[in-house]
């Protein structure tokens, strides 16, 4: 049996993901949803306590089988920065990012050997792929957490807000990046993928936006959005975007030698380089250590 813990596996293409992964022969889905049902674990993103709930109830769940895959698929983004979590950090970096590394570092001992880890983060980390948000200037969790500590904080509030998604975005390929070097994942060849959907239309991603661009977001998801996926590459449908991510999820997509970062680009997997801010092991470590201090634990 393959057993696979999700987030983001209750709406968008995170939902058709699911319902294609659970329909795979013998498979286990356990997935964390902030409005639980009879399919899904209790989990609260903005609340650490909450993640801490969910592994236990995980743990407990699975009593001795190992994880095969760990899917971190949720996300949001938010009109500005201005939002806190009740930990007191700013909303879209404690859900896209401090949520997500508290989770994956409470689950690494419960992953099986060869298991696949999937982080899904957004192109938009990269000035190269030519989106109209606010690309990150740094990945300093403190300031992350505690935008208004910033010095150089957008002062026009939307952009404040792009910027706390993309940053945390690159957030996740940076953590990525710390897993790969990490002795454990490296011993028993475990699978880290940062995962770039492109930008997907129709899901629940701007439910939290002004009204105007969550009814074009709504819009373009449908077949009216259709003549755009043929001018931008980094449309993509929410079946593709699902389908990549299951593929990713049971290992019949790997990464190929010396590669890591998946990007889909009209619904064709690819494996670009991430940004350079991506590619920095001082980043990364520093990233990896000061999250920890954030949600308590070692470094």
């Amino acid at each position: 049996m393959t057993t696979i813990v999700m987030t983001g596996g209750s709406s968008g293409f995170g939902a058709i993901a699911a319902g294609r992964l659970v329909q795979s022969s013998d498979t286990r889905m356990l997935i964390g949803a902030r409005s639980p049902s009879a399919d899904t674990v209790p989990l609260d993103l903005t609340r650490l306590d909450s993640v801490r709930a969910f592994v236990g109830s995980v743990r407990e769940r699975l009593d001795d089988t190992r994880i095969d895959a760990l899917l971190l698929n949720a996300g949001t983004v938010l009109p500005n920065d201005g939002g806190r979590t009740p930990d007191g950090y700013e909303t879209t970096f404690a859900v896209n990012h401090l949520a997500h590394y508290l989770l994956l570092r409470l689950l690494l001992p419960a992953l099986a050997d060869e298991a696949r880890v999937v982080l899904t983060t957004s192109g938009t980390h990269d000035p190269a792929t030519g989106a109209s948000l606010a690309t990150p200037r740094h990945a300093d969790a403190s300031l992350l957490a505690h935008p208004d500590r910033d010095p150089d904080r957008h002062t026009q509030p939307r952009k404040a807000g792009e910027h706390a998604y993309t940053a945390s975005k690159l957030c996740s390929i940076l953590t990525a990046r710390s897993l790969h070097a990490h002795p454990d994942i490296r011993s028993r060849h475990i699978t880290v993928i940062p995962y770039d959907p492109g930008q997907v239309f129709g899901t629940g991603l701007a439910r939290d936006l002004a009204a105007p661009l969550r009814a074009a977001w709504a819009v373009l998801g449908t077949p009216l959005g259709v003549p755009l996926r043929r001018f931008n590459r980094n449309l993509n449908t929410r079946a593709g975007a699902a389908q990549a991510l299951a593929n990713l999820a049971l290992g019949a997509t790997m990464p190929p030698e010396g590669q890591t970062y998946a990007a889909l680009r009209r619904g064709r997997l690819t494996w670009p380089d991430p940004s350079a801010l991506a590619r920095r092991d001082d980043l990364a470590q520093a990233l990896w250590h000061d999250s920890a201090r954030l949600v308590g634990l070692p470094g």
